[in-house]
């Protein structure tokens, strides 16, 4: 992902985002975001995905955890199942 992209899709959801280089270390980044119309809605990421992935939570009231909980149980399911299958 590049950050240009990611910081206009966060303009255009009504975030800011913006990121501050880490003295000594190339190409390394801190990455914070805000609601534009709640500044005390707020977080921080150490990456571009991380930042995309922290506003598109919040705007989406946690979908990404949610799908990914959902993934995890699946996969235990079917881990169990090849247990049983495989006795």
């Amino acid at each position: 992902m590049l950050w240009q992209n990611i910081k206009s899709w966060a303009k255009e959801q009504g975030y800011k985002a913006d990121r501050q280089k880490i003295d000594g270390e190339e190409k390394a980044y801190n990455y914070t975001w805000f609601k534009i119309d709640d500044e005390t809605i707020k977080g921080t990421a150490t990456s571009v995905s991380k930042i995309a992935t922290a506003i598109f939570n919040h705007i989406t009231d946690n979908a990404h955890v949610e799908y990914q909980q959902e993934y995890k149980e699946k996969l235990a399911q079917q881990d169990i199942k090849h247990e049983v299958e495989g006795w």
